[in-house]
């Protein structure tokens, strides 16, 4: 079953989309697209990640997808339980973005 374990940057939960700039998650959700097999899952991922680092009071799954404008939750129930992607794949390409985009040379 994959999970988004280390998919979202410890700490940033509650962090408002506009504080991380739209275009730069944009670019994120573009590098990992390619992981998803389906458009349908594609745009899953980018809601409930969103909805992960919106100021939504409680994580769940009804009030991430009530943040995203579903009608439920078994789109994202479907994503993170039904559905086949590469979880260490798509944790390495995060990986790779933050460590071109924030890191510095000598690991500092």
């Amino acid at each position: 079953m994959p999970e988004l374990v280390g998919f979202v940057v410890p700490g940033m939960v509650g962090v408002d989309e506009a504080c991380l700039g739209a275009a730069e998650l944009e670019s994120v959700f573009a590098r990992v697209a390619g992981r998803f097999s389906r458009v349908d899952l594609r745009w899953r991922m980018r809601d409930y990640v969103r909805g992960l680092l919106a100021p939504v009071e409680r994580k769940n799954g009804w009030q991430l997808a009530e943040y995203a404008g579903h009608r439920g939750p078994a789109g994202f129930q479907h994503l993170l339980n039904g559905s086949t992607w590469d979880a260490d794949a798509l944790r390495d390409d995060v990986q790779h973005y933050v460590a071109e985009r924030f890191g510095r040379s000598g690991g500092d």
